[in-house]
């Protein structure tokens, strides 16, 4: 442990000593070993030792264990047996300033983020989308932020998927193509997400990381202990989360150059999960933040069975080492052991490759950098026993640390701020009152028009029918006059015709007498 006479990290004893030097502590280091072998002790021991140092520290707590921190260990034979045996002075147990975090806000303080802050890459990670769709993506994200829309939450997200795909002609040129399949393929996406608690992992307040760089009373260094687990179940979305974290420590924090201790320790536990699947992209990011993030302070403590599940690249960039005994069952196994031994600095003193599979609990090969950041020959060492507590404590014991933590108020309650659901959501509506309002004014007109013809048609009937009506008095009176003039004529022609017929007579008469010459007097 840490002890102020040399301002070192004792961390385990073998055939001497075996210390870490807090200035090559954010060289980073791997913890591993097969289950059961101690790693959770090791990781218990470091994390303290950081602590006491005043190094805040974040861990991920996977089975529980990890959360007796907050309370003081206890006496039993095989922690006594350790402290005599390695000589340790003024052993005391003792509790650390603890607080609670849980994505699910269950056992510990809700931890959320925004699909803003998480970014397309690690989104599509997180969403196991294909090169397309994770395009696609990448592109809703690129006019949400050009049209200065925030994505907070998953119906932020869908929302905006919906939007693109909506418009996507428009955005063709300028952006790409946004292909309806592919748009339906995230947004299925999200439902699966959503199934796995990503409702409640991406909205606000979200985290501060700001808020785990805090101190006890004493100065000791704050451990933030996230509780997973539940998230475990889930290991995609773990995986996700946890690096998503430690790309928010590398934004976060300034260039710090060499610095006699780290700013904070950064622990994940079964840190296979952070590689499994992910594309070449995402590696070498993350390999380029685990190579950088050492200059700003930050020690990341990679816990995993096999350090075979760690890329090469990764592995690469770690200085200290804690190997805990290996398993040797079959081939592949076999390689792991002859790898993890050709990875320590050789010890003439035995045969790295047989002790590996020989440790006992509580034994590890340790290596680690001297002041010079020079790789230490390989010890086999006893890993020094934890100060606090071995066993998880129970809901009300976390409860209580909950409800005295100053971020209880910050994070307890979700907060839906205006973004672009909201903001789309508007813009559809107004846009369909203002489709309404051009309809309703389109069928206005057309009504208006219609009746403007209607009236058209009916005064153009009625002026005909007028007009019709004229024309037919006209043709009675015409009718009637010439029904009056054929009277007229008709009489007259009967009077004309009996005054002729009367003077024809007579001419007749007188004709017929002039001629027998009989009346002719």
């Amino acid at each position: 442990m840490y002890t102020s006479d040399n301002g070192k990290i004792w961390l385990a004893t073998g055939s001497e000593r075996v210390y870490l030097e807090p200035a090559m502590a954010n060289r980073h280091g791997l913890i591993a070993g097969a289950t059961g072998t101690g790693k959770t002790v090791t990781l218990k021991v470091v994390a303290e030792s950081f602590s006491e140092m005043g190094v805040p520290v974040f861990i991920a707590d996977i089975k529980g264990d990890v959360s007796g921190m907050c309370m003081p260990g206890s006496e039993n034979k095989h922690i006594r047996r350790s402290i005599d045996t390695m000589g340790i002075e003024n052993f005391n147990y003792t509790s650390f300033p603890v607080r609670f975090f849980d994505v699910y806000g269950r056992l510990g303080h809700p931890v959320r983020t925004t699909i803003s802050d998480m970014g397309p890459e690690l989104l599509a990670r997180l969403l196991n989308l294909n090169d397309t769709q994770t395009g696609v993506l990448r592109i809703v994200f690129r006019i949400a932020d050009d049209k200065g829309l925030l994505l907070i939450d998953l119906k932020d997200l869908r929302s905006m998927l919906q939007f693109a795909a909506d418009n996507a002609a428009e955005y063709k040129i300028q952006y790409g193509n946004i292909s309806a399949q592919s748009v339906g393929a995230i947004q299925r996406a999200l439902l699966s997400l959503e199934d796995e608690g990503g409702n409640i992992f991406f909205g606000e307040p979200a985290l501060d990381i700001k808020d785990w760089f805090d101190w006890g009373d004493d100065d000791r260094g704050m451990m933030n202990i996230l509780e997973c687990n539940e998230l475990f179940q889930h290991p995609l979305l773990y995986g996700t989360f946890l690096l998503w974290m430690l790309t928010e420590l590398y934004e976060l924090l300034p260039e710090a150059g060499d610095l006699d201790k780290p700013k904070i320790a950064f622990f994940f536990d079964e840190a296979h999960l952070l590689f499994k699947d992910a594309p070449k992209a995402l590696l070498e990011k993350v390999e380029q933040v685990v190579r950088l993030i050492r200059s700003k302070g930050v020690s990341v403590w990679f816990i995993t069975q096999n350090p075979m599940d760690i890329p090469e690249s990764v592995l690469a960039q770690i200085g200290n080492r804690v190997q805990h005994a290996l398993r040797a069952y079959t081939p592949n196994e076999q390689k792991a052991i002859r790898a993890a031994a050709r990875s320590f600095r050789v010890n003439e003193a035995f045969d790295t490759e047989t002790v590996l599979q020989e440790l006992a609990t509580g034994e590890a090969l340790v290596s680690v950098l001297d002041e010079k950041g020079v790789p230490g020959v390989v010890q086999r060492a006893n890993i020094l026993p934890p100060k606090s507590s071995m066993n998880a404590v129970d809901e009300n014991m976390i409860a209580t640390v909950i409800s005295m933590s100053p971020l209880r108020e910050k994070y307890s309650d979700a907060v839906d701020r205006e973004s672009a659901y909201e903001i789309l959501t508007a813009d559809a509506a107004e846009a369909a009152k203002q489709a309404e309002e051009e309809a309703r004014a389109k069928e206005e007109e057309k009504q208006r028009l219609a009746e403007e013809k209607a009236k058209a048609a009916e005064e153009k009937r009625k002026a005909a029918e007028e007009k019709k009506k004229e024309a037919e008095r006209k043709a009675k009176e015409k009718e009637k006059e010439k029904n009056k003039r054929a009277r007229k004529n008709s009489a007259v022609g009967k009077a004309a015709s009996a005054t002729l017929s009367t003077i024809g007579r007579e001419v007749g008469r007188q004709l017929v007498r002039g001629l027998f010459g009989t009346l002719k007097k």
